[in-house]
């Protein structure tokens, strides 16, 4: 007998992406159905080799499912997540509003796995388990071996966000500027605040009053929350014109003395990264080669000379797997892995 899995948002980007991921991971679910808003009922997409028929989200009877993956945004988690946990289901969230809730734990199974053993042991609990900014995500699997061996005091991040970040919105939008220069017409912004193609765009999300965007806010709030509240970190945060993959300039601080080849060392044998690393023309990963990737990739790792022990590298993964869709696929694997979920009975 498997699992049985919803996926809320089945239609979307990452919600399509959760699928392709449990199909490809073989994850162990007797049934899977896909869920989304009124408009989009009636729509068959691809899980594995069948086809799913999306059903409606709004009166969908979650008492007899295992998992809800939700990838549908805020508004839909802050009116279904507390629901849908009621039932005995177990939620993860892929938007960003419980991420900071006290009591939901918020998870990278390669980091911090053993949160949920503690979680999963409350009576009280609302059964929402939350996954961090695509961003976040492929930092934190990069910091923690680090950390682990060097003790992290500062980073400072600079990202290079693809337009999925956005949506397929985003996606569109990169798309169609790209092949309306090349006809001489006017890329007119719409998903984004300035033209994408051809460009860099300083600003994603909403901006606060300290002057950074909520972008950045979310690196240093998850960060500390996932890995270590003690670790001070600065965010520039960077829409690029690439479709799928983010990428990450890190420079990092430790307390303890760490070489590059004892950095390179320690992060080949963690949990989730490709070290790929030669000092010559093409030895390092770009989004391209992560697309389509479970692992985050870690280059140009070398000493930075303006702090004591420092260390400098590039970070790469691919923002919908990662980021995303494979992350909250992981946590349902490391509950079954962790005996800490009963299947319901039929």
């Amino acid at each position: 007998m498997g699992y049985r899995v919803a996926v809320v948002g089945a239609t979307g980007n990452v919600g399509r992406e959760m699928l392709n991921i449990l199909a490809e991971r073989k994850f162990p679910a007797s049934e899977v159905t896909a869920l989304a808003s009124a408009r989009s009922v009636g729509q068959e997409i691809s899980f594995g080799d069948k086809r799913l028929k999306v059903q409606n989200l709004e009166h969908f009877d979650f008492s007899g499912v295992d998992f809800a993956l939700m990838s549908a945004g805020s508004s839909i988690a802050k009116e279904y997540g507390e629901r849908i946990g009621a039932t005995g289901c177990i939620v993860v969230d892929n938007s960003s509003f419980w991420r900071y809730h006290a009591d939901v734990p918020l998870v990278v199974p390669e980091v911090n796995a053993h949160v949920l053993d503690d979680y999963m042991a409350q009576n009280d609990r609302k059964n929402i388990i939350a996954n961090p900014n695509c961003s976040t995500a492929q930092l934190v699997v990069a910091l923690k071996p680090l950390h682990d061996a060097a003790t992290i005091k500062r980073v400072v991040v600079a990202t290079y966000q693809s337009v999925s970040g956005a949506g397929k919105e985003g996606v569109d939008e990169l798309w169609t500027q790209t092949k309306g220069i090349f006809v001489n017409d006017s890329p007119t912004p719409r998903k984004f605040t300035k033209q994408i193609a051809f460009n860099v765009i300083p600003h994603i999300d909403v901006f606060m009053e300290d002057g950074s965007t909520k972008e950045e806010w979310k690196m240093v709030a998850e960060t500390k929350k996932i890995l270590d509240p003690k670790i001070k970190l600065s965010a520039t945060c960077v829409r690029v014109p690439v479709f799928v993959g983010h990428s990450e300039a890190v420079n990092i601080e430790f307390e303890k003395e760490i070489t590059p080849d004892e950095a390179r060392d320690i992060l080949r044998d963690a949990p989730g990264i490709s070290v790929v690393d030669k000092r010559e023309s093409g030895g390092y990963a770009t989004p391209i080669e992560a697309v389509g990737e479970y692992d985050t990739y870690v280059s140009r790792i070398r000493e930075d000379v303006t702090v004591e022990n420092g260390l400098s590298m590039w970070v790469v993964s691919d923002n919908l797997r990662k980021g995303a869709a494979l992350n909250t696929v992981q946590i349902l694997e490391t509950l079954v892995e962790r005996k800490l979920v009963e299947r319901k009975a039929a």
